[in-house]
């Protein structure tokens, strides 16, 4: 194992879901030295902070912040506005519905660029994926890979680079399952207990059971052969 100082630094955007928790548990098996980020932006599930303070006490985590940034000053989603319902699994009649909040993984990774170059961090790690997801833009793999050319061209550590980019935006699960992330986690013994996934959990992280977030988490352990540990009310 190498030593702490000679580790490279990571940030790993943490939500408190399950993708996110199997995310640091990757980033970590890879040996990172891990900082991670959370953001309270005002959505109406704010029990995925909660969530995501269990997740980095439980996994080493350098450092966990969580960045107050409400979000909910602009509106336009159902997971900001309580004016705006969440539907339930398979009710939009849009192709990205009302729970996506506009921008919301541009902002977040902007975030977390700014805190790597800081640190002097050279990876940031998010838990996106476009194979059981809501059909959100910002989680494609063509905004990955636009997102590192931006954070490479407008930084002092990308344009200072002579080797290649000086930051890397990780993405191990993009193109993977929900019940392959599921398994893959489970293999690194993250424990989905402590995760909260539901666009309108309760303050204790009980779920609906009817959004499409409790619908692809249900349907990944189901898939995986694994039991589900969420509390559904």
């Amino acid at each position: 194992m190498k030593d702490k100082q000679q580790l490279k630094k990571a940030i790993v955007l943490l939500s408190g879901g399950l993708d996110s928790a199997t995310v640091l548990a990757i980033a970590l098996e890879q040996g990172y030295q891990c900082f991670a980020l959370s953001i309270d932006y005002g959505q109406r599930h704010n029990a995925e902070l909660e969530a995501a303070r269990r997740v980095a006490r439980a996994y080493p985590s350098v450092e966990h912040k969580i960045l107050a940034l409400d979000l909910r000053a602009f509106g336009g989603s159902a997971l900001t506005d309580t004016d705006i319902d969440v539907p339930d699994a398979g009710e939009s009649a849009e192709a990205i519905p009302v729970t996506y909040v506009p921008a919301r993984n541009t902002v977040f990774l902007a975030l977390a660029l700014a805190w790597a170059e800081a640190l002097q961090a050279t990876e940031l790690f998010i838990g996106v994926n476009a194979v059981d997801y809501s059909g959100y833009p910002d989680c494609r793999p063509e905004f990955i890979e636009s997102f590192e050319k931006t954070a490479n061209l407008g930084t002092k550590a990308g344009v200072q680079a002579q080797d290649g980019p000086a930051l890397r935006l990780r993405a191990p699960l993009v193109s993977m399952s929900k019940a392959e992330i599921i398994k893959k986690g489970s293999e690194l013994g993250v424990d989905y207990s402590l995760t909260v996934s539901c666009y309108q959990a309760d303050t204790s992280g009980a779920a609906c059971g009817r959004c499409d977030s409790c619908h692809l988490r249900r349907q990944g352990f189901i898939a995986a052969g694994i039991a589900d540990p969420t509390i559904y009310r």
